[in-house]
């Protein structure tokens, strides 16, 4: 496929039936911007309901699969030109390791849901499969992809605030504020199974977003953490909040707090960076808006949209200044930075950095040895290097 190809490329996604949250968003954000189509699909872990969900939303029947083995199996047996471009993972995480590794073995790309795996062992192999295969795999870390986060990353990287000092994070959420998962509530059941979700509950569903946030906006490397993870609903069995200081290389500290027992709140991720001449303050509920702190001046809100921001920032935003822009925006940049890549890839040159700007698999593995690193801190009661089972003493 050449770069100049006018055909879209063609998707199939995994997980995300017709009335799954996550699923919708994808596909949404994966049609923003009218460069990929929705071609086959295994649309849930149960044929006859995979089936029915493909069909309501439109897969020719040849291609709308009871399982991603069948799924993959026919993709397989297509002429080249005639097979998906590229698979969307959007199934809990204890199933996304067999079929991105399977996917990525048989040369497709993949894009995948977080937490990319539930091992750092499962993420390792992963990476090791992705560099032997060379094929494209991005990880939703969605918040990545608003415009002021990236205005952030470039304010930082230029060294707008200085040498980086502190950092925190906070991602509060409060929908498991009660047992709903003894209600029947099917996201909160997975979430809070860990045969399901793996060894962390809101660590893992949403600390993975607050690490990967810190890190695509500082660029620091966490040297060593210490970390308090509990249960505070009754009998749940895995966390539901996490706090979590930092220690970076270079001499930074950091908070990490992500909790989904705040009573009330909604999806409230927020971060400040905090450097020698400066501070900058982000908010997800309030997406277009990013705090610039002088040490010798006055405050400075920057909004998106604004001729004066970074080239990244103003590639990331859609529609002008004023008009309000968020979620499935910042999910659809993700996928336009991977779908660049795919082009790129295909027409056999290099990529251009501005345009493929996605969180990659390596991403996911370095978020999967937080969260064993966070988990085992936790358990054992100390700091810890970064990384399993080594002790900072």
């Amino acid at each position: 496929m050449s770069e100049e190809s006018p055909r879209k490329l063609r998707y199939a996604m995994v997980g995300g039936g017709r009335d799954a949250f996550i699923g919708a968003v994808h596909r949404h954000a994966i049609a923003l911007d009218g460069m990929a189509e929705f071609t086959a699909g295994a649309l849930s872990s149960t044929p006859e309901r995979a089936v029915m969900s493909g069909r309501a939303l439109g897969l020719v029947d040849s291609r709308n699969h009871g399982d991603w083995r069948a799924l993959l199996d026919d993709e397989l047996r297509r002429p080249a030109d005639e097979r998906v471009d590229f698979v969307s993972i959007v199934t809990p995480t204890d199933t996304h390791f067999p079929i991105a590794r399977a996917f990525v073995t048989a040369g497709f790309h993949v894009v995948c849901d977080k937490p990319l795996v539930q091992s750092s062992a499962q993420a390792q192999a992963l990476v090791e499969a992705v560099a032997e295969r060379k094929t494209v795999f991005g990880v939703t870390y969605n918040y990545t992809g608003y415009p002021m986060v990236r205005q952030a990353r470039d304010m930082v990287r230029d060294g707008t605030i200085g040498t980086v000092r502190k950092v925190v994070v906070e991602y509060n959420q409060g929908w498991l504020a009660t047992a709903l998962e003894r209600d029947g509530n099917k996201q909160a059941s997975w979430r809070t199974d860990p045969a399901r979700s793996g060894i962390a509950g809101a660590l893992g569903d949403i600390g993975s977003h607050a690490e990967n946030l810190v890190a695509t906006v500082t660029g620091l490397e966490i040297e060593t953490l210490v970390a308090d993870l509990s249960a505070l609903v009754p009998g749940r069995q895995l966390d539901d909040d996490a706090s979590v200081l930092l220690r970076f290389r270079g001499g930074a500290r950091g908070v990490l707090v992500a909790s989904q027992i705040n009573a009330g709140l909604e999806n409230d991720l927020r971060l400040r960076v905090s450097g020698t001449l400066g501070s900058l303050e982000w908010r997800q509920e309030r997406p277009s808006r990013l705090v610039h702190y002088r040490l010798d001046g006055a405050m400075t809100v920057l909004t998106r949209g604004s001729p004066w921001l970074s080239a990244s920032a103003q590639l990331a935003s859609r529609i002008p200044a004023g008009h309000p822009e968020g979620f499935i925006e910042a999910f659809a940049n993700i996928y336009r930075g991977v779908f660049a890549d795919i082009r790129a890839k295909g027409a056999g040159h290099a990529a251009d950095p501005l345009e493929t700007d996605y969180p990659r698999v390596e991403d996911g593995a370095r978020g999967v040895r937080f969260i064993e690193s966070a988990v085992e801190s936790s358990r054992e009661g100390k700091w810890l290097a970064f990384g399993p089972g080594h002790a900072a003493g």
